[in-house]
């Protein structure tokens, strides 16, 4: 229909009046054909110029980018269009796409909608081509987010086949408390039925008391388990967006140094220096950081005996803790190391399993949080560690795909 209507053009002066009519009512019905695919598609649309200004647009796509003005009213300016959209970040990305002419370039983003929830979005810039000329940029916004959801539902689905496990070794724990409960029940049952028979006789002082205290701390144990149990299972509600791990652990480290430095202890942070985000929930991942952190801080006075007082003295023995970032294989990875007293293969085997702890006060689930919810983010965690030399983890998350292969812009 195109070469036709191109051959009848160039021939238009020859043309009687019904033959032109015939022609312009030809074009509307194709043109209005073509708007109709434009506008059903299940992509948003935006084609700018190579200013970025905006063209013409489809209703998805301003449904879908949180734009500042109707798109209608934005149309004949002469602002780019990235001036008008209010994320930040997606805003950003077209900017530096206009200003280095990138057109072959597709980026993850999250974002927010009125109603609360999150939204994942790829936002990809593409050159618009016309008789093997670049006539300007095409913008495509795709909604990622029931991907991202079933991914995050097979995790979970994965997290609740250990529930076996941990059930079996909930029944283990608490039977030593109900066997030790059932017991003392018995001896206070033995005691009173001798007391009847010895003319309603009581037991010697504080012999029912020492038992009922005993049968109460074991109820108290019994409640605990049951506490943890629950707080092991419970599925982590992470609400999932594209964050800066670098930007995040920087912050982090802030807030804990000092404590290190009081301690005498060393504090090395290497930045993947990436720019690199990675789907994540800013507090869970804070809880990660915090816990390792933790874990390591112990392990290091116990090795250096450092102290507030002996600060000095002790930075001089080499105590280190260091978190290092780098990218690798479209993997954001982190590791977080210290050279403290380490762990025993027994220990090193055991320690993401819920109620196994070295530490007296100690509740026997920080690492097994830490380990659902590195899940929860789709990563891996392994640890590695020689009793007396230092414990070193590491945990690596996928990278979502940004740097799609697409036509260059000097493609023909």
């Amino acid at each position: 229909m195109r070469s036709y209507v191109k051959r009848v053009t160039q021939k238009a002066e020859k043309l009687s009046k019904e033959q032109v009519l015939s022609l312009l009512e030809t074009m509307v019905e194709e043109n209005e054909s073509l708007y109709s695919v434009f506008e059903s598609l299940s992509t948003g649309l935006l084609i700018i110029d190579d200013d970025f200004k905006l063209i013409r647009y489809n209703t998805i796509a301003e449904s879908w980018l949180p734009f500042s003005q109707r798109l209608e009213d934005i149309l004949g300016t002469n602002e780019p269009v990235w001036q008008f959209i209010e994320d930040e970040e997606i805003s950003a990305f077209l900017q530096n796409c206009m200003e280095k002419n990138i057109t072959n370039s597709s980026e993850d983003f999250s974002t927010v909608t009125q109603g609360g929830t999150v939204r994942f979005l790829t936002v990809t810039v593409l050159p618009l081509v016309c008789e093997c000329e670049l006539d300007g940029k095409l913008i495509l916004v795709r909604d990622i987010t029931e991907k991202r959801n079933q991914e995050i539902r097979l995790h979970r689905m994965e997290n609740l086949a250990n529930l076996t496990n941990l059930a079996a070794g909930m029944a283990h724990e608490i039977k030593n408390p109900l066997g030790a409960i059932s017991i003392h029940i018995q001896l206070i049952q033995k005691a009173l039925e001798r007391a009847r028979e010895n003319q309603n006789k009581l037991p010697p002082p504080k012999f029912v008391e020492d038992h009922i205290d005993i049968v109460n701390e074991e109820i108290d144990h019994l409640n605990k388990l049951v506490m943890d149990f629950l707080l092991a299972v419970r599925p982590i509600k992470a609400q999932l967006e594209l964050k800066e791990p670098d930007k995040l652990i920087d912050g982090l480290i802030s807030f804990f140094k000092p404590e290190f430095m009081k301690a005498g202890i060393e504090v090395v942070f290497h930045s993947s220096q990436s720019g690199k985000k990675i789907l994540l929930d800013e507090k869970l991942f804070r809880d990660v950081i915090m816990n390792i952190s933790q874990n390591a801080l112990a392990a290091l006075k116990s090795k250096y005996g450092v102290s507030g007082e002996n600060s000095e003295s002790s930075n001089l023995l080499g105590a280190k803790f260091c978190i290092s970032n780098a990218v690798k294989d479209n993997k954001f990875i982190m590791t977080i190391a210290d050279n403290g007293c380490g762990m025993s293969e027994e220990t090193l085997s055991k320690i993401f399993e819920p109620y196994y702890t070295t530490k007296a006060n100690g509740t026997g689930l920080g690492m097994t949080m830490v380990y659902k919810i590195v899940k929860e983010f789709s990563g891996e965690i392994i640890v590695d560690s020689k009793e007396g030399e230092g414990t070193a983890f590491t945990i690596s998350f996928p990278i979502p795909q940004k740097d799609t292969k697409l036509l260059s812009s000097n493609s023909q």
